[in-house]
């Protein structure tokens, strides 16, 4: 990485902190090493020797401070999948996340939209808006010729999501919310009365930046979403993680809430025009 590429990389970072630092968020620091991360059937958490694993995200770990009392808080540090390495992807990446206590995610997204119009950055790319909303059985019907909450399939659902559903989008270009999901491709989001759930995932230009949920706050509904998951992990032959009873037995006291995972160094590579995730992170 060059030096001026780092320098816009910190400068990018410290206008993401005061923006949630003017909106009155509390920066948090979750562990990064734990103990049992959420069941999902393709994200693999490396293992740690002495016991544990490298995180996937601080979701379970931040959703754990809501119930504790937090209404507003954002983190962003080091984060872990297995078997994920090219141009878009690296076993080790850095990740902003944040939550709020009584928002929708809806509001989260209006919150990114505010956070890309203030990354107004010297020799950066604007990412500008107003920004399109696609919904998700639209997209499929129109690009992919089925509809999933007619015929779900899972195995069908995430190539058609590969191979037409984000090649249209790149075709769009500039940025994008595809939204409301069919359930069963979002284990933690909430669903709504009209059968969708409430999950968003942000595009720009075709590079996916973040992914939103109104959170799931029913316990024994998460519990069953929890024990599915692992079921089709064991299918897969992949490994099987513990589930965090602790956070099942705090979620109800969350109430309600929306939070988002947005990738930084796929953000930094948007804004800088960077091809590549490698060329955006430190490497010693």
């Amino acid at each position: 990485m060059t030096d001026e590429r780092l320098e816009r990389r910190a400068a990018i970072m410290r206008r993401m902190r005061s923006f949630f630092d003017e909106r009155g968020f509390i920066e948090v620091e979750t562990p990064v090493r734990i103990a049992a991360p959420a069941p999902e059937e393709h994200i693999d958490c490396p293992p740690v020797t002495s016991g544990g694993f490298l995180r996937a995200s601080p979701e379970l770990q931040m959703k754990k401070l809501l119930a504790e009392g937090m209404e507003r808080i954002y983190q962003i540090g080091p984060c872990f999948r297995e078997g994920e390495r090219g141009s878009r992807h690296s076993p080790e990446f850095s990740m902003l996340e944040w939550y709020r206590r009584g928002a929708t995610y809806l509001d989260i997204a209006r919150d990114l939209e505010d956070l890309l119009a203030a990354l107004d950055i010297p020799g950066c790319r604007r990412l500008e808006g107003p920004f399109a909303r696609l919904g998700v059985c639209e997209a499929y019907v129109r690009h992919a010729g089925w509809d999933p909450w007619a015929e779900w399939d899972a195995d069908r659902f995430d190539f058609d999501m590969a191979m037409k559903i984000e090649p249209a989008i790149r075709a769009q270009g500039g940025g994008v919310f595809l939204m409301d999901y069919p359930p069963a491709a979002a284990s933690l989001a909430r669903v709504s009365p009209l059968g969708v759930a409430e999950r968003w995932e942000f595009y720009w230009e075709g590079l996916e930046l973040a992914n939103c949920f109104t959170e799931l706050c029913d316990a024994e509904e998460q519990a069953r979403r929890f024990e599915k998951a692992r079921s089709a992990r064991q299918t897969l032959g992949e490994a099987d993680y513990p589930i965090d009873e602790e956070f099942l037995a705090v979620l109800p006291c969350i109430g309600s809430a929306a939070g988002v995972a947005l990738g930084v160094d796929r953000l930094v590579m948007a804004l800088t025009g960077a091809n590549t995730i490698d060329s955006v992170r430190c490497h010693g």
